[in-house]
């Protein structure tokens, strides 16, 4: 091809047309994974309705799909690096779109969770591989660091989407119509995909780590399975005791044996840098205070307050429009001034927020809410994760750097619908709809903490001795997006 130069891990040199539009291709995917995060959650009482479903039901409707994400992330990023990051993509979307199909027909609730599962198989091969395939056709730190804040803002904007337009759905069509946006999508990016993005792969990709991988999946597993499940079966139960266990087992086995590995699936040792590792942990502070909020807001608009699917989506109408425009305004920070000032701001609004709600009712007044949602807004926190993440890392092992980061976010996810979860159902009694309020003040207090965590390792993360570890971590080929 004329005018086009090749690079060692297979991308070539783009006109700047071409690039854009791999990009926005790769934000389709992103787009219908960040909506069907919060698409769900509105979705939950009319599931519990329909299904007959329990609140432990409901988290397993949550958590199936991110714990299976979360357990499979770094394998589709390695995978991609090693067989094509163009033909992992197109088959994560093939799945991705056949489980939203597959959701949209469950007969029964154990028929959803499982398609969750299915969906989740497909998009643990979106969000890593396309922002490798984004990492290498930007080259440039600064164009870099741009589209990665673009990139972070499509997820702003796809779950500020979720609750709007899960609530139009489900109102008209019934909460199977959320799974059906994610058809003409997936199916449009397959194409686009093949006709416009070139196949890449990683000059030296790693190789498979299957005792690794299932050390990973039994480490999660049992641990969100005891907490989904403690409040129902006793925490001191020898199934939940035995969960926790096996949880702790895997991963004692886990850290050492991928430490003796020359290509483990975890590389370790990126976490000797200390932006990276407090990359993992706002991810998971981040993600976890988002699923549960999502999941209490839900159910406490619905059942506590009952509003309809249509009402909820209106009343989170301020966090949506806040999410949208601090979304875009955060990844154009991160790109000329760094992460510091976004992290901070996400932390100081995400505990603010918590504040009110921590003295929730059933007839708290609706500004208070609205400010609680403006505050809320969850804008700010994603750009600097993703820039940071991959901020020092080598280009050829874009996958499994943005993997890793992914894979915090799910795990958060999981952790944040469990524990809260868990939380809330302790405190319930005979009348749900009139203890909920009530029950829930605990969770509010705990996603509080997580705030101040983001807050805190914003700081703690971006001063200048906290950057300069990550110059310890061996990265050939090294990836220096602005930050």
């Amino acid at each position: 091809m004329q005018g086009l130069a090749r690079y060692k891990d297979g991308m070539t040199e783009l006109t700047p047309r071409r690039r854009m539009l791999i990009l926005a291709i790769c934000c389709m995917s992103l787009f219908i994974v960040g909506l069907d995060i919060t698409i769900v959650n509105i979705a939950l009482p009319s599931l519990r309705v329909d299904l007959h479903s329990s609140v432990s039901g409901l988290q397993w409707v949550i958590d199936a799909y991110s714990l299976v994400l979360a357990s499979l992330l770094v394998l589709s990023g390695s995978t991609a690096d090693r067989v094509g990051r163009r033909r992992v993509f197109q088959i994560g979307l093939a799945l991705f779109t056949l489980g939203s199909l597959a959701c949209s027909l469950a007969p029964s609730l154990g028929w959803l969770i499982a398609f969750r599962a299915l969906q989740a198989v497909g998009g643990s091969m979106l969000n890593p591989v396309a922002m490798s395939i984004i990492t290498n056709t930007f080259t440039e730190p600064r164009e870099r660091a741009r589209a990665i804040g673009v990139w972070g803002g499509v997820v702003g904007l796809s779950m500020a989407a979720g609750p709007l337009l899960g609530g139009v759905l489900v109102a008209g069509l019934g909460w199977r119509s959320i799974f059906w946006v994610n058809v003409p999508v997936g199916v449009a990016a397959i194409v686009l995909a093949a006709l416009f993005v070139p196949e890449s792969r990683a000059a030296e990709p790693r190789g498979l780590d299957p005792v690794g991988q299932v050390l990973v999946l039994v480490t999660l597993a049992s641990v969100t399975f005891g907490i989904i499940e403690g409040p129902n079966a006793g925490w001191a139960s020898p199934l939940i005791l035995g969960c926790f266990a096996v949880g702790a087992a895997a991963l004692a086995t886990l850290i050492p044996y991928e430490n003796r590995r020359a290509q483990p699936l975890l590389d370790l040792n990126v976490f000797r840098s200390v932006p990276f590792s407090g990359a993992t942990l706002i991810a998971v502070c981040a993600f976890g205070g988002l699923g549960g909020f999502l999941f209490l807001n839900a159910i406490y608009l619905q059942d506590v307050r009952g509003l309809s699917a249509l009402q909820a989506g209106l009343y989170t109408l301020p966090m949506a429009l806040t999410t949208a425009v601090i979304a875009p305004l955060s990844g154009r920070i991160v790109g000329a001034r760094g992460p510091r000032l976004p992290l901070i701001l996400a932390g100081a609004g995400i505990a603010l927020a918590m504040i009110p709600l921590s003295r929730l009712a059933a007839d708290t007044p609706v500004w208070v809410l609205a400010v609680s949602y403006v505050l809320f807004g969850f804008g700010m926190v994603n750009a600097p994760i993703t820039n940071t993440a991959v901020s020092g890392m080598p280009r050829a092992q874009a996958g499994v750097a943005a993997a890793i980061a992914s894979t915090s976010r799910q795990v958060g996810s999981s952790l944040g619908v469990a524990v809260i979860g868990a939380v809330v159902a302790s405190g319930l009694g005979g009348d749900t709809a009139l203890r909920f309020a009530v029950a829930s003040h605990p969770a509010w207090w705990i996603i509080f903490v997580c705030g101040v965590a983001i807050l805190t390792l914003g700081l703690v993360t971006t001063t200048a001795r906290a950057r300069a570890t990550a110059a310890r971590v061996e990265a050939p080929e090294p990836v220096t997006a602005a930050i």
